[in-house]
């Protein structure tokens, strides 16, 4: 464990420089005031582990009421800060009375030093191992999020497809950094929990972070975590999601999202493998294993000056791209069955299957959503059929992506998602061409293209 801060608060400034002194191998950082009305703004803006109170700061009083008062605002601010209260006037009633609220120890003046030092040090350990539990409790979380994303299963039956899953299978058992490349649904997500599954790091975590999804604001707090009190909706501490993700995998998805000047952020921590959570002055050093996803073309990007040439090094050691569905025409039947299978048992439809005309219809279909299209074409085959034979007529597409000026007489989510799809393709995927071009913020096109399947 680490050592760890401590604030001592006393109006006696030769006591105080006495415990400057003696504490010096037992914390990492010693803070120091006379004065307690100091007390609320460095509670609220500093990482401290423990405070040691005095009781009593007005000349000729020795109630100990002044140090309960400041016990019971420290508690107030940070009900998890661990207290020991200090005096020279021992009293068993006040030592009960601030231990009832509140405080976790109690030390008489004149104190042994040995004693003084073992009662801090167990209290320290006390601090941490709270703060262990609370990271434990948010990554527990973050894995039941994980875990109800289920698990599923990559076919690949084409010969580019099968030279993928060589490639990661080759890959997985390494910690080399990976850059997933393709078109929205082609199951990127999919090959970076593979990468998991296969690696050394199975059995830690793997933490997924939709990079579009993050606001500009919260893009630190998110990903480094904050302390309580460090912006005005920080209640309680935050771990991050890097440092959650520590000895497991980070996937960080739509990674081509991550406006400009945020890009040197996250490259500082993938060179140093630290993170600093906001309003914390302390380095916390992670071990993870990197993946990120895009649709864009960085290297493009790159060359206008919207990606870091830096941070793509820095994330494309291996790079595997995931062909779009329409160039691996073996995979769609293979596909198409596995989710008739699936949707058939949810909806209680046993029995379901294609016919063979209705399987050339969706082998000939281009299939511009990917993955993700056929997906959600074939549920809804599933739910509207009412005979055993999935036919041509149970599956319904997108309208064809004609010009955009032509006269379109369908609903205006059709005509959105014929103008989005259009853009992206003349576009190669630069989602900040198009939000240009739509007169939308990027964030917004995120949203369609999500609401969409696009």
């Amino acid at each position: 464990m680490s050592k760890g801060k401590i604030l001592i608060v006393d109006d006696n400034k030769s006591i105080l420089s006495a415990l400057d002194i003696l504490l010096q191998d037992e914390f990492e950082e010693i803070v120091t005031i006379s004065n307690p009305n100091q007390l609320p703004s460095l509670v609220e803006s500093q990482g401290f582990d423990v405070i040691l109170l005095d009781m009593n700061f007005s000349a000729g009083v020795n109630s100990g009421n002044e140090g309960l008062y400041w016990l019971g605002r420290i508690k107030e601010l940070q009900p998890e800060l661990e207290v020991v209260l200090f005096t020279a006037y021992g009293d068993v009633e006040l030592a009960v009375k601030a231990l009832k609220q509140g405080a976790t120890d109690f030390i008489l003046k004149p104190w042994d030093n040995d004693k003084l030092k073992t009662t801090l040090r167990n209290v320290l350990k006390l601090q941490q191992s709270k703060k262990e539990i609370v990271k434990l409790k948010q990554k527990q979380r973050a894995l039941k999020g994980e875990i109800k994303k289920g698990n599923h299963f990559i076919i690949a039956q084409s010969p580019q497809m099968k030279h993928i899953m060589n490639l990661v299978q080759k890959v997985a058992v390494t910690d080399a950094n990976v850059l997933i490349t393709g078109d929205n649904g082609t199951g990127k997500e999919l090959i970076a929990r593979e990468l998991h599954r296969l690696s050394k790091r199975s059995e830690e975590i793997l933490v997924t972070v939709d990079m579009g999804a993050i606001s500009e604001t919260l893009f630190e707090s998110e990903l480094m975590g904050h302390k309580k009190g460090a912006f005005t909706d920080a209640r309680e501490d935050r771990t991050g999601k890097i440092e959650n993700a520590n000895s497991g995998t980070l996937f960080l998805d739509e990674i081509g999202n991550l406006p400009l000047h945020l890009q040197p952020k996250l490259l500082s921590v993938l060179q140093n493998r630290l993170v600093t959570p906001i309003g914390s002055n302390k380095t916390i050093p992670v071990d993870v294993r990197l993946v990120c996803a895009t649709n864009c073309n960085l290297d493009k990007m790159v060359n206008e000056g919207t990606f870091r040439e830096d941070l793509l090094y820095r994330i494309n050691t291996i790079q595997i791209e995931i062909p779009p569905l329409r160039e691996r025409p073996e995979d769609i039947e293979a596909i198409a069955n596995y989710f008739v299978s699936i949707y058939s048992h949810k909806y209680r439809k046993p029995n379901l299957g294609i016919t063979q005309p209705g399987m050339s219809k969706l082998v000939s279909y281009q299939w511009p959503g990917n993955v993700r299209e056929l997906q959600h074409t074939i549920e809804k085959a599933v739910i509207l059929s009412d005979t055993n034979d999935l036919t041509p007529d149970d599956f319904f597409f997108k309208p064809s992506m004609t010009g955009l000026n032509d006269v379109f007489d369908g609903t205006i989510e059709e005509m959105e998602i014929k103008m989005i799809s259009r853009l992206l393709q003349r576009n190669r995927n630069n989602l900040t061409a198009v939000a240009e071009q739509l007169g939308i913020t990027r964030q917004t096109l995120y949203n369609k293209m999500k609401k969409y399947n696009l």
